[in-house]
């Protein structure tokens, strides 16, 4: 994203909640501060937000196979909760943008 002159980021299409619930559904092991750093916000706001998401049924939290760590589970059936997208699953949501793009990809394989 760019920054105008005084270092403010504009606009963009998807809300913190969004990122935050793409960055679970890509490593739903990543920690918090992980996750944090990746969207641009504070840890404490993932918190806020991944707790947002658990209430609304969006994400389950459970325990790593190491013990250590949370991992979370995407419930990809749960509806969007504006009226404008009403009837709509998360599930296209995540099908077209939880994946890695295409350019990360070849640049993974060259």
């Amino acid at each position: 994203m760019a920054a105008n002159e005084n270092g403010q980021v504009g606009w963009t299409f998807l809300t913190n909640h969004a990122r935050v619930l793409l960055a679970v559904a890509r490593d739903p092991e990543m920690r918090l501060r992980e996750v944090a750093a990746h969207c641009g916000v504070t840890e404490r706001t993932v918190q806020g937000i991944v707790a947002d998401l658990e209430d609304g049924g969006y994400l389950v939290r459970g325990r790593a196979a190491d013990g250590r760590r949370n991992h979370y589970l995407v419930n990809p059936e749960a509806p969007f909760r504006h009226p404008a997208e009403a009837g709509h699953e998360i599930a296209g949501l995540l099908e077209l943008l939880a994946r890695e793009p295409a350019a990360s990809r070849e640049s993974a394989v060259s």
